[in-house]
């Protein structure tokens, strides 16, 4: 077997925000300078013996770090990271994930999200400056996703759910955070923008870029096909943009084991035949939303 450098470099990094160990922290467990520890995560040789105890010192598989059988992530700063890694070479995804593409939405989304979580950190107590750096180290991951996606523009085909959305104009951009009414009005009216954006955009129907709206019985699972020039990725996400980085809400799941990505491919296909699309799509993303205003 050939061991794919880059692509280690790639793992390593994501499994090391996913730890929540600084790099000088493992770079002294392992006996390397911190320097040699950024070289590993750019593709530099290394060897099997230093990635035998890389992944204990990560408490994960070796094999995961060789990019065999399943990732895991219980965090989402590790998964993120991940994403981008993949979301850097893909030229198609298709999503199937909650209320919105994150990808396609506006800056004020990030605005919104970075208050919600200055505000989370500062009543946080002793656990203050851990949670802004966390916080910064999700919006950075997130911001560099949105950059590449609107350097590369590879094409999407997202769908969104009815429910999802309502809760999404109900509750506002990180709605599931306990913050203020201040920063709970901001969210709102943050979304209410977001789902006009994205039924603009449905009406459109730009170039490479295609939203279906789900009705009725709501996916029991949310995911993300990643299609690459030589690799296919399977990624299972249990985490929104919005998730407090500071606590463990589920666990994601990346792989490209064909027959993951085949069955996943094929509940996508038959739900995006039954998905609304284009002005009867855009249609009813603006009734929830003048329901929302109404009530």
């Amino acid at each position: 077997m050939s061991m794919r450098f880059n692509e280690i470099g790639h793992q390593l990094r994501a499994f090391r925000l996913e730890s929540g160990l600084r790099a000088e922290e493992i770079a002294a467990r392992l006996g390397v300078s911190r320097a040699a520890l950024y070289r590993y995560e750019k593709g530099e040789v290394i060897k099997l013996d230093t990635i035998k105890r890389l992944a204990e010192l990560l408490k994960i598989s070796p094999l995961s770090l060789l990019g065999i059988g399943i990732e895991y992530y219980n965090r989402s700063v590790g998964y993120f990271e991940r994403l981008r890694q993949l979301e850097e070479t893909a030229d198609q995804i298709l999503e199937i994930f909650g209320p919105l593409c994150y990808l396609t939405t506006s800056d004020a989304f990030d605005l919104a999200l970075s208050e919600a979580f200055e505000e989370l950190a500062d009543k946080s107590g002793s656990e203050r400056a851990a949670l802004r750096s966390q916080a910064e180290q999700v919006l950075g991951i997130l911001a560099a996703r949105k950059r590449m996606y609107n350097m590369r523009r590879p094409n999407i085909i997202c769908m969104v759910t009815v429910s999802g959305v309502q809760r999404l104009l109900d509750q506002g951009i990180a709605g599931g955070l306990p913050v203020s009414d201040r920063i709970r009005r901001i969210g709102r009216q943050v979304a209410a923008t977001e789902v006009e954006n994205m039924a603009a955009l449905m009406e459109a129907e730009p170039m490479g870029l295609q939203f279906g709206l789900l009705d009725g019985v709501e996916p029991t699972s949310l995911f993300k096909v990643l299609r690459a020039r030589d690799r296919i990725s399977l990624a299972i996400n249990p985490f929104r943009p919005e998730t407090s980085p500071g606590v463990q809400t589920g666990v994601a799941m990346i792989t490209a084991a064909d027959d993951a990505v085949a069955a996943h491919q094929r509940v996508a296909e038959a739900t995006w035949r039954d998905a609304l699309k284009g002005p009867a799509g855009a249609q009813r993303l603006r009734h929830l939303a003048d329901a929302v205003v109404a009530g």
